[in-house]
């Protein structure tokens, strides 16, 4: 039985890494249906090449930093139990990756797109796998440290704080250091709405996200024996209890109601194997009121240009599921207990420190040596024709 445990391992881990990878075709939809036309041919593009270079920078560099291994072998050993390690890289590496397209959401519009991609190979080559690997690998004794202060190591099934938070708080300072696009909050006081440009293209890529989640988090058990049907329906609720907070309070706004899944399964990620579907439909209820409040306030009173809110989706929402792991993960709330409050606090904590230390670091560096910005001029006519020479939909065709 064996050979078929490990061809099913395989398999099964495969199918989560095809699922995971499917979700960045998610991340650019939704950035295309909320950019202005004139910057979607752009967020098409960044999310690919983003992805590619991703693959290098982990491959080389990132999945070492995390867990100690390297590729640098034969085949004969790589193929070995089905090439499972090398499929797992496969499936941990579109979770790296979703950082620099959470990052990406935040600094539409305005960002060069080379500078973007030295981000990238950085954050995805060091910033990210450090943390990674403290949680998910024990390194630098940092989760030793927790246990031993709260008895209990800091949990993260499925990446609310490794992956998501991580990646929001790595963008707020990028969204900070570049300053709002053009016209966006006007000397007078007024503010200038920049409304989705297309609400159809919006809702695609928040359903693609929504539907490869359930890849992103059953998946995260990485063997097919420790499947669990409790992160799935886990899964479910926080989508709809983020779903329908998102519609109340965003009154009826379809891109509240569109983020308000992705605020929900973000939150129930560190403790969806933990939790009762009660307590991960509350998770989820309060992750999409957290967004539509945080959002409203970050780009109407603080005047933070996030084009696409991720550093409420993903940086407070990851923040508040980290949180919610240690809460609803509880025993005494019907979960199935082996959390502890003070260790996801205390975890949650390191993950969003470093995060901020290395987006301020990353993008403080790029901005005064090489510059993050478009142009005045190119952001007016926007990133599809200064950076690709072509528009999503072009007004008449070329004869050759």
């Amino acid at each position: 039985m064996e050979p078929l445990k490990q061809g099913s391992d395989a398999l099964f881990i495969l199918l989560g890494a095809i699922m995971v990878l499917a979700m960045h075709a998610g991340f650019a939809f939704l950035e295309l249906g909320t950019v202005r036309r004139k910057n979607q041919v752009n967020a098409l593009v960044k999310i690919l090449v983003d992805f590619s270079v991703s693959t290098l920078a982990y491959f080389f560099v990132g999945y070492g930093v995390a867990y100690g291994v390297h590729f640098f072998s034969g085949a004969e050993l790589l193929a070995e139990r089905n090439g499972y390690e090398l499929v797992k890289f496969f499936f941990l590496l579109t979770f790296a990756a979703a950082i620099p397209a959470i990052v990406s959401g935040g600094i539409a519009e305005r960002a060069r797109f080379y500078p973007q991609l030295l981000a990238t190979a950085v954050i995805v080559g060091l910033v990210y796998p450090v943390f990674e690997g403290v949680v998910w690998n024990g390194n630098l004794g940092i989760q030793a440290w927790i246990k031993a202060a709260t008895g209990a190591d800091m949990h993260d099934f499925a990446g609310s704080v490794v992956v998501h938070a991580v990646g929001g708080w790595i963008a707020l300072p990028a969204v900070l250091l570049l300053g709002a696009r053009s016209n966006r909050y006007r000397k007078d006081g007024a503010i200038s709405a920049h409304p989705p440009s297309s609400i159809p293209f919006l809702a695609l890529g928040a359903w693609v996200l929504t539907v490869g989640w359930f890849g992103f988090n059953v998946m995260s058990a990485q063997t097919i024996d420790k499947i669990s049907g409790l992160v799935a329906v886990n899964s479910l609720m926080a989508m709809v209890g983020g779903t329908l907070a998102a519609l109340v309070l965003g009154r009826n706004d379809p891109g509240f109601v569109h983020n308000g899944p992705l605020a929900g399964l973000v939150a129930v990620c560190a403790g969806s194997d933990l939790m009762h579907p009660l307590g991960a439909l509350v998770t989820g209820g309060v992750a999409g009121a957290i967004f539509v409040v945080m959002f409203t306030l970050t780009q109407n009173r603080w005047r933070i240009d996030d084009v696409l809110g991720v550093w409420p989706l993903h940086g407070l929402c990851g923040t508040w599921g980290g949180i919610a792991a240690g809460i609803f993960g509880a025993k005494a709330l019907g979960g199935l207990g082996g959390v502890s409050l003070a260790a996801q606090l205390l975890g949650t904590l390191i993950g969003v420190a470093w995060a901020l230390a290395g987006g301020a670091v990353v993008y403080g560096l790029i901005r005064a040596t090489m510059g993050l910005r478009l142009s005045q001029e190119e952001e007016f006519d926007g990133a599809d024709l200064s950076i690709h020479r072509i528009t999503a939909t072009p007004e008449r065709e070329v004869n050759w």
